[in-house]
This record gives structure tokens, C-alpha cells and sequence, in this order.
């Protein structure tokens, strides 16, 4: 209307000057959600329950890391995908808290409803509760998506500042979620007996072994996370994305089975298989998923019960139905994840002969990317969709074991990025690339990470490249007395990066399974991992993250295997099971101890023996000739990977031309 109009964009908002008037609209970046509704709506529903804050975890009612979509209530609320983090909602106030992996994706995926704060203790929420709220005030919260532990530091932190924990078995979040995903159709199935050693009655009895020999005599152990009851039936399910698990729970005693799923999912070739129809030791009882807790109740009612469980993986909607206190025995880890941390012999070997598979699709991908990346044509998404195709090519292929980050320049910045249509660059020969990604086989589950330049790299980038690997190899070389904690030797991974004032803020490494979860608990090098024994496997992944610049990780699976050593026994060391040839461009060899270069030239020897032999079963001959360009050893001498000019001229050469030579 003739009127004169001028914008000012302050942060994510625009600001109008019409009229005389400021007006502030909200503009939101493709990347962001708009929550405004939703928040609405949980605020309205908190006001009749007489909670002053609501608390919602990234988690489901197993605790598991990697959740269903209709279980992703942190990120329908924020819009925040990260596998980690909890978000706070007050009538006035809306924060989430992650760690460093995930700020800059928070930033870019919340709209301005939303605070990040960054640090991701429970003390760091508790300590803003107790600001933001009066005393007396009560905090709600879903006791499903609360492990026992997580709940004791909430309420130890909260109870003696007079807030009050208010527990709400009805989810809000669902109660206001109106086209929540439904349940996956897919029925559960078990493994094939060329997979397995041990049948589930087997696995039965070393758990019952374990009850009875427990001196604080339980009669039955509760099984909540995921993995424990897929583990104990030998079975897989499909309810969680890139995980091949299925909503359950088990209570098993020393005579009786109960199995908690959604009982119309269970085939009649399933309840053969299960024993279903009988009532001896070796017969399991299924009953409804959503009855676990009436029918521990009942359980807990008959006379003289105990019932073990591990605190880290059950939930307190659970957990706080034992009672009284003589009902209850409690571990960190239940008897099924410290049993099924250590691989039996068929396990190991499986799992092996996955990783070579898997090894070849990897460098199929390195491959392709070198000829493909120089031609401008490729970004993270297709590289990340090209490693996912050759994958599926392989024997057993289940599919992809978490989403592929596929990450170029600042976006490898990100340690947990994974691309979209949206956000993906195109590679450069300019810039440095991460891939992590990794493989379900019906025989295991991989996760590999190689960092790449295909260009001219700088010094610094060399430098922190070959300190991550030094990190890598200097953990993997170790050899340390059987029982000892990954917490005590994840300082090794770290050393050469402190040395010159570089460090990550990630985690060093973590178990793996059979067909499992890609990140196996109580495996790894965290403080809560439990002690290593022969036949555990594990990552070792050290890295490196400059902002807004690049991003290392040298990720490989290991597996403890015992060592020999001049005086004592008893003595463990990693075998690498990950069989992928790092980027030489990036490696000064002048920074490697001769220790580290003998290591490495010895496991690029096991690179050409195992992968080569695989590669010319499946008739890959140029993959074949790439590996072995990739893999020929390195000299002590000179500031770079170089190698000998005869070594360079064999494997370089092809096949046919170097058979006429001869």
C-alpha cells in the first residue's frame, strides 16, 4: 500500500519495519524443524499433571542407542537427530544437551525455540532445573526411558534441592504425536545352525549356571536391552533400524521361560522352535509385550523370589516394581551381556571371514572415488549410497549397520555427520574425506573408518592425519595382562596427539557383534566397559577435528587374542580384523617409531594375503591391483610413505603386462 518496508535479518529471525512497527517473522534454514505446535501442545498437556518441566531422553524403553522412528520422541520434539542427547521443555523454556559430536549438527537442525547447551552430564540439567524452577516444584519424567542408574543421579542430584521427580508411564510426547510410526510388521526369525555354536538351550543353561552360582541366590534374571534376549534364542528381528533386534523382554529362572514379545509376530515354525507348547525348564512362555510389568509384579508376589538385573539396561518403570529390597539383586551388567561380550570360536571366525568380505566392498569404494572424485561428478551422498550397493553385492549382505557418514572438508568436522540431499557437498580433490560406514552379514557386523585426501594435503593435515594413526596403531601393537580395562590404555590412542596440543572428544572404541548392534556393550574403553578378555572384539578409533576445516578417524575392529611374551602368561594383544590399506598421501613416516612402521608393513602384509586371496575368488582383478598398489611397504627412510621403485614398479604394473616381464 505505498508503504516503505525494510528488512533486517537478525540470526535465524527476519525483522519488518512496516508501518512504524517492528515485526518479527520466523525463518527457519532448510535444515531446521519448526516446533512451535508441538511445544504448544506438550506445555498444554503438563499443566494438568502439575509438572513444571518434562524430560525426554534419546532413547527407547531398552535403552538402546540406535532407536525405532516411533520411538524418536527427542527428535519429533527439537528436530534433533543425533544418536545422543536430552532435552528439557518448560512453559517457557525449551533446552537440549548433547556432546561435542553433535553441536553444530543442534545448531543447524533446531529452530529458535530451541537453547543447546553444550555438555551433556546429568549435573549440567540438574543444575539448570534447580535455577529454572521453584522448590517444591515437580520435574515429570517416563520411567521407560530411564535406566536404574540414570534415575539414582537425577534423583541424587535433585531430591536434596527440594525437586521433586515425578514419574509418568504415559508418554506425553505420544500422547500429542498423532502420526507416530507404527510398529514394524516383520516377524523375528532364527539364525540358520551354520551361524551358531551354541543353541539357545545351551545359552539357557550357562545363564541358569550363573544364577545358581551367584552368592546372593537369585532365582530369576530380567533381560531388557535388546541384544540380551536376540542373543539368548539365537533370533533377529527387524524394529529397529540398521539393528536386527525385536521389541522384548525375558525373565528366566531356573525352571521356567518367559518371553515377552508381540505375540502375533511369532510364527508357528518359531513356536516349534521356542518349545511353546510344553511346560519343563526348556519350554518358553510368551506372553504380551506390554504385560511385563503386571506379570513381574506377579512373579515378585510369590514367596522367597529374587529377581537379578543389570542397572545399565533396565528401566526403572521396571526396576522400581522390585520391592522390597530382599527381592532385588542388582549388577551393572547383566549375566547375558558379559557372556555374550566374549565371542565362542565359530563367532570369531564368522565374524572374520565378514570383515574380509566386507573389506573388499570398501575398496571398491576407495577405488571408484579416486577415479570418480576428479571428475567433479560425485558428493558424500552418492559415495555414501555407492559403499551401501557394493556391500549388498557381498555373501550374506543384511544391509548397511548404521547410516553411512559420508563427510567432506568441514563437514568431516562433524564426527557423527551424515549427509542429505540438503546438506551434502561435492567431493574435491581439494579437501580431505571421511567415510564411516559398516555392514550387517548374516555372519556379522563390520564399521570401518578411512580418512582420504586425493589431492595435494597440508603439512598440519599430514601431521594430525599420522598422529591419529599412531594412535590407532599404538593401541592395536599394546600388549597388557588379561582383565585389564580399556579405560587404562585409551591414553595410548591420545598420547601422540597431546604431544603437540591435539586431542577428540569422542570415544576411542567399542564391542561389535554377530549380526548385532554395531556399538556392543560392556565392550570398549570407556570407564564402564568391563575388563578385556581373549576372544572380545572391539574398535579402536582415534581421530581428529578441526572446525569448520576437516575432520580424521582411523577406525578398525580388533579382536583380544592371547600374546606371546619372553616371561609371563596370560598376556593379551589386538589382532585387526578391519582389512582396508590407510591413505599413504597422508602419512609422514618420518613421525612413525620403527616399531609402528614394522606393525604397519606387517599389516599390509595381511592385507594382500587374506584380502587378495578373496579378491581373486570373486574375480576383482583391478580391486586386486589397486589393493596391491596400496599395500606395498613402506621404507624407514624419507619424510613421506614412499616406497622402493621396484616395489612400485610390481605393483603398479598390470597383471598381464608383469606376467610377460617374467
Amino acid at each position: 500500500n505505498g508503504a516503505r518496508v525494510t528488512f533486517v535479518k537478525l540470526r535465524l529471525y527476519p525483522l519488518v519495519y512496516l508501518n512504524d512497527s517492528f515485526w518479527l517473522l520466523q525463518y527457519l534454514p532448510p535444515t531446521a524443524v519448526n516446533t512451535t505446535l508441538r511445544l504448544r501442545d506438550l506445555r498444554a498437556s503438563m499443566i494438568p499433571l502439575n509438572i513444571s518441566a518434562y524430560i525426554i531422553p534419546a532413547t527407547d524403553a531398552h535403552l538402546s542407542e540406535y532407536i525405532a522412528p516411533r520411538d524418536a520422541r527427542l527428535a519429533w520434539m527439537s528436530g534433533f537427530t543425533g544418536s545422543a542427547g536430552t532435552a528439557v521443555i518448560t512453559q517457557n523454556k525449551a533446552v537440549l544437551w548433547t556432546d561435542s559430536r553433535y553441536w553444530i549438527q543442534a545448531e543447524r537442525q533446531m529452530d529458535c525455540n530451541w537453547e543447546l547447551l553444550r555438555d551433556a552430564s546429568i549435573r549440567s540439567i540438574t543444575n539448570w532445573l534447580i535455577l529454572e524452577i521453584p522448590e517444591g516444584d515437580q520435574v515429570g519424567f517416563d520411567p521407560f526411558l530411564f535406566s536404574v542408574d540414570i534415575f539414582d543421579i537425577y534423583n541424587t542430584n535433585l531430591a536434596p534441592a527440594g525437586r521433586i521427580l515425578k514419574s509418568i508411564p504415559d508418554n506425553l510426547v505420544d500422547k500429542i504425536w498423532t502420526n507416530r510410526p507404527p510398529l514394524p510388521p516383520d516377524n523375528p526369525t532364527h539364525l540358520p545352525d551354520s551361524v551358531i555354536e551354541r543353541t539357545w538351550p545351551m545359552k539357557v543353561d550357562q545363564i541358569r549356571a550363573q544364577i545358581s552360582d551367584n552368592p546372593y541366590k537369585p532365582t530369576a534374571v530380567l533381560l531388557s536391552a535388546l541384544d540380551e534376549t536376540a542373543w539368548l534364542f539365537n533370533l533377529r528381528g527387524n524394529d529397529i533400524p540398521f539393528n536386527p533386534f525385536f521389541y522384548s523382554y525375558t525373565l528366566l529362572s531356573m525352571d521356567e521361560i518367559w518371553l515377552f514379545v508381540h505375540t502375533e509376530r511369532i510364527t508357528e515354525e518359531l513356536k516349534v522352535y521356542l518349545n511353546t507348547t510344553c511346560y519343563h525348564s526348556y519350554c518358553v512362555q510368551l506372553l504380551e509385550y506390554s504385560s511385563v510389568r503386571s506379570y513381574l509384579q506377579s512373579y515378585l508376589q510369590r514367596p522367597n523370589m529374587r529377581v537379578w538385573v543389570g542397572t545399565e539396561y533396565t528401566n526403572q518403570a521396571l526396576y522400581e516394581l522390585i520391592t522390597p529390597e530382599d527381592k532385588l539383586l542388582t549388577s551393572t551388567y547383566s549375566p547375558v551381556l558379559t557372556t555374550k561380550a566374549v565371542k565362542d570360536a565359530t563367532e570369531q571366525r564368522i565374524l572374520k571371514e565378514a570383515h574380509v568380505r566386507d573389506a573388499v566392498a570398501v575398496m571398491q569404494l576407495l577405488m571408484w572415488l579416486e577415479k570418480k572424485v576428479p571428475e567433479g561428478t560425485e558428493n558424500e551422498l552418492t559415495a555414501a549410497h555407492f559403499v551401501d550397493q557394493c556391500r549388498s553385492k557381498q555373501k550374506n549382505s543384511r544391509g548397511p549397520s548404521f547410516e553411512t557418514i559420508s563427510a567432506s572438508g568441514p563437514n568431516a568436522a562433524l564426527a557423527h555427520y551424515s549427509p542429505s540431499n540438503e546438506t551434502a557437498r561435492k567431493l574435491s580433490v581439494d579437501e580431505m574425506y571421511l567415510v564411516d560406514s559398516g555392514g550387517q552379514y548374516l555372519d556379522g557386523t563390520t564399521d570401518i573408518t578411512r580418512t582420504v585426501h586425493w589431492g595435494k594435503p597440508t603439512d598440519f593435515q599430514k601431521e594430525a592425519y599420522t598422529r591419529v594413526l599412531m594412535g590407532n596403531i599404538e593401541i592395536s601393537r599394546a600388549i597388557f595382562p588379561a582383565g585389564t580395562r580399556g579405560v587404562n590404555m585409551e591414553m595410548l590412542g591420545r598420547r601422540a596427539l597431546w604431544e603437540v596440543g591435539l586431542n577428540y572428544g569422542h570415544g576411542t572404541g567399542h564391542g561389535v557383534g554377530n549380526y548385532f548392534g554395531v556399538h556392543e556393550w560392556p565392550v570398549g574403553f570407556q570407564s564402564n566397559n568391563i575388563p578385556f578378555q581373549e576372544g572380545m572384539f572391539t574398535s579402536i578409533e582415534p581421530g581428529y577435528y578441526k572446525e569448520n576445516d576437516f575432520g580424521i578417524r582411523i577406525e578398525d575392529i580388533a579382536v583380544t587374542v592371547p600374546a606371546t611374551t619372553k616371561y609371563g602368561n596370560n598376556y593379551l594383544t589386538f589382532e585387526t580384523v578391519s582389512l582396508v590399506p590407510y591413505d599413504r598421501k597422508l602419512i609422514n613416516t618420518s613421525l612413525l617409531s620403527p616399531e609402528q612402521l614394522h606393525w604397519l608393513n606387517k599389516y599390509y602384509e595381511t592385507i594382500q594375503s587374506v584380502v587378495g586371496r578373496e579378491l581373486e575368488r570373486q574375480g576383482l582383478k583391478e580391486e586386486y591391483d589397486w589393493m596391491m598398489k596400496h599395500t606395498a611397504p613402506f621404507l624407514t627412510a624419507g619424510a613421506s610413505a614412499v616406497i622402493s621403485s621396484i616395489t612400485l614398479l610390481v605393483t603398479v604394473l598390470p597383471s598381464v603386462l608383469l606376467h610377460n616381464l617374467l
